[in-house]
């Protein structure tokens, strides 16, 4: 059984999905205090977080910022606020979905089983055994970005970037493919071994978390560029110099 911590201080919300997701074998624990929420977090140790943005104390957005780098699950904002502003927001915060509380029950539970399934201890296993297998020893450098596959490190302009595992796949994925789209399929499947399923925004995330630590434009990206309805290009000339 999965088990997830729910932040929610609406009681009557709280125990609806409460309700709901133990029927479809998902624990749910439920704090109802954002100032009080990642200490429950620390000591359930959780699959995956759900996060009300509107909370007394301190709010999902900023609960979010302060779990991400701590804390390497699926962080997922379940909010009444249909605003793309704030869905970007939750992105670049490093949630890895924005779901609104008007999205039917049985679509939650698909999209929070969906988390589960990527973030699983089997599915990640199974990811870094195929990238270990698959790194060649080759370092890459485009202009003044150097990537180190052996020792997994990169620096831009002679400064070292911090990237998680997962952060650095991501990177290697697109750059061993530099100038070709990459589809979100092939990337997830590269990352995870699981498929798209037209709903993971896993990937997006990852690519916003990615180009702010590699000093791309959020607003206009020309370093890991969008391809409309296709996927994302790594530019291998928009390196030369930093921002």
């Amino acid at each position: 059984m999965n088990k997830i911590v729910f932040v929610e201080d609406d009681p009557e919300i709280g125990s609806l999905i409460t309700t709901y997701l133990a029927k479809h074998d998902i624990d749910v624990i439920v704090e109802s205090r954002g100032d009080l929420a990642e200490a429950v977090i620390e000591q359930q140790q959780p699959d995956l977080v759900l996060l009300d943005i509107m909370l007394p104390g301190k709010d999902g957005m900023t609960l979010c910022r302060d779990l991400r780098p701590r804390w390497e699950g699926p962080i997922v904002l379940l909010t009444a606020l249909d605003s793309d502003m704030n869905h970007i927001l939750a992105l670049e915060m490093g949630a890895n979905d924005y779901l609104l509380k008007t999205t039917p029950p049985a679509v939650l539970l698909a999209r929070l089983r969906s988390h589960l399934r990527q973030h699983s201890p089997s599915a990640i296993t199974a990811n870094n055994d195929k990238s270990a297998s698959l790194i060649p020893h080759k370092a890459l450098r485009f202009g003044s970005l150097f990537i180190d596959p052996v020792n997994r490190q990169v620096t831009l302009v002679n400064e070292n970037i911090i990237l998680s595992t997962a952060d650095f796949d991501l990177l290697w994925a697109l750059a061993t493919h530099a100038g070709l789209v990459m589809g979100r399929d092939i990337l997830l499947k590269n990352l995870r071994g699981v498929s798209y399923d037209g709903l993971d925004r896993s990937v997006d995330v990852a690519i916003s978390r990615l180009r702010k630590k590699l000093n791309d434009s959020a607003t206009e990206p020309f370093r890991i560029k969008t391809v409309r309805n296709k996927g994302y290009l790594f530019a291998p000339h928009a390196w030369e110099t930093a921002l």
